[in-house]
């Protein structure tokens, strides 16, 4: 619990709360919006604080910490997995998430469909798209993401609830915009439910353009020394 106070964290939340409800009143009066506690290196009693708040949804962006906590984190935890997956590590994953939000080629897909499909279940899964074109993020092109979504559609074992990024800060509310123009646009043929944008520095920015999950990390839990 060192460096970590439950006082500071249920006012950090307090002001995203207030933050988002006055995003939400002016943009968007009849939709909501889900905070997601991002735990990249947050310990887990300390994540579990979070659960005494009202909050149930978290973020987890690397599979071998993720794997180092789950079993000391509250019951009620519905984890979602938002870092960059590798094939490979899928299979550490796939019983105990209930969504991965960073599904980005048809290859990861696939085997994700694979997995689900042995394990008698469906996974929901987000398509990443890397919306600012950065050479240094993961992510589908804007302009393939309907040849993937086409794709990934005719897999078993995975359901499309929508789509998630990370802009370049520089032109977040640019690219916000273009966001909430490819859920627009793909929504109804898939079904999508879920556009997950938005983080400590932009997230009612992203309430404005209508993202339904904001993924809040720092914010939350106060600056960390990343590893």
């Amino acid at each position: 619990m060192d460096n970590y106070s439950f006082e500071a964290i249920r006012e950090n939340l307090r002001v995203i709360r207030e933050n988002i409800g006055e995003a939400l009143v002016k943009y968007r009066s009849s939709d909501s919006t889900d905070i997601m506690a991002v735990t990249k290196t947050v310990p887990a009693e300390v994540v579990n604080l979070v659960f005494e708040l009202g909050l149930e949804l978290l973020g987890e962006n690397r599979v071998q910490e993720y794997l180092s906590k789950a079993e000391f984190y509250d019951k009620k935890a519905d984890v979602h997995f938002i870092g960059h997956l590798q094939t490979n590590k899928v299979k550490y994953i796939i019983n105990s998430v209930s969504m991965i939000q960073s599904v980005d080629s048809l290859k990861l897909a696939q085997e994700i469909s694979r997995l689900a499909v042995s394990s008698s279940k469906v996974m929901d899964i987000l398509c990443e798209v890397n919306i600012g074109g950065e050479d240094s993020k993961n992510g589908v092109a804007p302009d393939e993401l309907g040849g993937l979504l086409e794709q990934i559609s005719s897999l078993e074992g995975v359901r499309i609830r929508g789509l998630m990024t990370i802009p370049p800060p520089s032109d977040s509310d640019i690219s916000f915009g273009r966001m909430q123009e490819l859920y627009s646009r793909f929504r109804d043929e898939y079904s999508m439910d879920t556009l997950s944008m938005g983080m400590t520095h932009d997230y009612a920015q992203a309430v404005k353009y209508g993202s339904t999950i904001v993924r809040i990390g720092t914010g939350l839990f106060g600056a960390r020394s990343y590893k």
